[in-house]
């Protein structure tokens, strides 16, 4: 099984942003860019316009899981930047993993 690390400056945030290829649906805004290593990186990010910690944290925490659990489904080697936007405030788990596997779908970027 593979583990994910997390992405933590702000300039590979940044990088990614810049370079790499975006998806967007209702809920969340996926960056993609490859990273030539065998594992991927995942980043969130949650603005304060969406709302106060207490929500931003739980934002943070349903994108976290639902990649852990359908971590094995995507390719290696990736830079995978997720940002949530308002209409994600008051989204459910279910409606999250779907939103996730959906955007990576549009990247291409699951196992078949």
């Amino acid at each position: 099984m593979k583990f994910s690390k997390s992405l933590k400056k702000n300039s590979d945030f940044r990088y990614v942003y810049q370079n790499g290829k975006s998806f967007a649906n209702r809920y969340y805004v996926m960056y993609v860019l490859e990273n030539n290593q065998d594992k991927n990186y995942l980043g969130i990010s949650v603005s304060k316009k969406v709302g106060n910690s207490v929500v931003r944290h739980h934002i943070c925490r349903l994108v976290r899981e639902a990649y852990r659990l359908h971590e094995e489904m995507f390719n290696s080697g990736l830079n995978i930047v997720v940002v949530a936007r308002k209409s994600a405030k008051d989204v459910s788990y279910q409606e999250t993993e779907r939103a996730l596997l959906h955007l990576a779908k549009l990247h291409h970027i699951l196992v078949e």
